[in-house]
């Protein structure tokens, strides 16, 4: 929140303690600018992709989450839901 832009190669990988629909959901409020949000679930397959419009009230995966990846709105088109994701550390 309150920053000018994400770039192309940026992104927060956030976790919960456990799955979840309602605790994986976000809001747009005092955002600047869209995003792309992939939710994925403890098994890292992706259950939701959304673009996520500023000052938008909610959006909530289709399916419980235990992780959400917010990154730039051209990152969305590389992941499909069902995908299976490995995280690594840089």
């Amino acid at each position: 929140m309150f920053s000018p832009c994400i770039q192309p190669t940026e992104g927060l990988l956030f976790q919960d303690n456990g799955e979840s629909r309602i605790d994986s959901s976000i809001h747009m409020f005092f955002m600047n600018y869209d995003i792309a949000v992939v939710w994925i679930d403890h098994e890292r397959r992706v259950v939701d992709a959304k673009l996520a419009k500023r000052w938008r009230p909610a959006y909530v995966p289709m399916a419980p989450a235990q992780y959400t990846l917010e990154t730039h709105p051209d990152q969305l088109k590389n992941f499909q839901i069902g995908d299976v994701l490995s995280f690594e550390t840089v």
